[in-house]
């Protein structure tokens, strides 16, 4: 938006700080009555025949602008998403650790990603990372729902997505 000075076609259709038409004035006399006022000209439709003008006062716009900006901001819900990295070897205590990590990060309203990896000669048994996943999908399948899952071993893992089935609401 153009402001003041940076305002350059005249005439111009000039609307005061109440939004009452004042008219189409040359843009000398848009500038001197915004100045009388106190206030700052502003034009609010530039493609308009004539441009349109209003007088306001720019400084408490753009703090609420900002204000408006920073409240819309807050109000954004962000999913955190919390990975458990396990192997094919993953011994039953060790998945079990896991799981009650994965029920607290659930119960937070975050979503979590289940990774195994393979390293080695574990790539001759994908089976056991697979049994692995369902194993922690009917685990925790009363707490999430699986959002996504990878049908194959990509670059020597496979990956499983749990998503909390009831959302905290932003408080």
């Amino acid at each position: 938006m153009r402001v003041n000075d940076q305002i350059r076609i005249s005439p111009v259709r000039l609307i005061d700080a109440e939004g009452g038409q004042l008219g189409v004035v040359p843009l000398e006399v848009a500038r001197d009555n915004a100045r009388e006022s106190g206030l700052d000209l502003v034009e609010v439709a530039p493609n308009a025949r004539p441009p349109v003008v209003r007088m306001m006062d720019w400084g408490k716009v753009q703090y609420e602008e900002r204000k408006r900006a920073k409240e819309s901001k807050r109000k954004q819900h962000t999913v955190e998403i919390k990975e458990l990295k396990l192997r094919p070897g993953t011994e039953t205590h060790d998945l079990q650790v896991k799981l009650r990590h994965a029920r607290r990060f659930l119960g937070a309203g975050k979503k979590v990603k289940v990774t195994v990896r393979y390293r080695g000669r574990e790539m001759r048994r994908p089976e056991l990372g697979f049994d692995m996943l369902d194993q922690i999908a009917e685990e925790l399948g009363d707490l999430a729902i699986v959002e996504s899952r990878s049908g194959r071993i990509e670059s020597r893992q496979l990956t499983m997505m749990l998503a909390p089935e009831q959302l905290p609401s932003p408080s």
